[in-house]
């Protein structure tokens, strides 16, 4: 029988995060299926597109890995990197969500190469025909040292979620960089609002 790989549970310090309390953790470079958009994901056609085809390849990916190379794998859960013009201490607000420009993303074990990428694109699109397969890229990303907490909840009340975040960082002597992370540990199709787990996270830098 095939060990099936979850990475969640191999890099619990980075899927575990306390709802109480945020802390610091160093993220280290970890690669990614990638779609970049822009848009409400509530309504933007494009995010749902880039969220289908980001699954379907991680899919294919999952079960070329088994059969191929004997290895199982847990599908890991969608992120996204969130950024915009309309940022308060280098976070979204909510009320803006039409200019949101976003990346989504699905991590990937060690062992899936780039050409099995390509060939899990062209059977995705071969079966399903979808446009934003044409956009999806897979590529390393180093995020390094950054502050997290989990929050639960609707993703519309973030809001306090996020300010003991930036507080908690500014605590600690850090000034906020890079884009607002998001990992979606819940499916919104099956939780209910109040129950939706979503770890937010924050590449910082010290102060100088």
């Amino acid at each position: 029988m095939t060990e099936k790989l979850d990475l969640k549970k191999e890099l619990k310090h980075l899927y575990r995060p306390s709802a109480k309390k945020a802390e610091t953790v160093d993220v280290p470079m970890m690669s990614f299926l990638m779609i970049d958009g822009e848009g409400n994901p509530n309504t933007s056609p494009d995010y749902q597109a880039a969220v289908e085809a980001l699954y379907g390849t991680a899919y294919t990916l999952k079960f070329a890995c088994k059969k191929q190379l004997g290895r199982d794998f847990t599908v890991m859960p969608l992120q996204g990197l969130w950024w915009g013009i309309s940022m308060h201490g280098g976070v979204l607000l909510e009320a803006d969500k039409d200019q949101f420009e976003w990346t989504m993303m699905i991590m990937q074990p060690d062992f899936v190469t780039d050409e099995m990428v390509t060939a899990a694109v062209e059977e995705v699109d071969l079966k399903k025909g979808l446009p934003a397969l044409a956009n999806l890229r897979f590529e390393p990303f180093a995020e390094g040292l950054a502050v997290q907490i989990m929050h639960i909840g609707p993703y519309d009340a973030e809001g306090p979620t996020i300010e003991r975040l930036q507080s908690y960082a500014e605590a600690q002597g850090y000034w906020l960089r890079g884009k607002h992370h998001e990992i979606y540990l819940s499916d919104p199709r099956r939780a209910a609002p109040e129950k939706l787990k979503t770890i937010l996270r924050h590449p910082v830098e010290k102060m100088t």
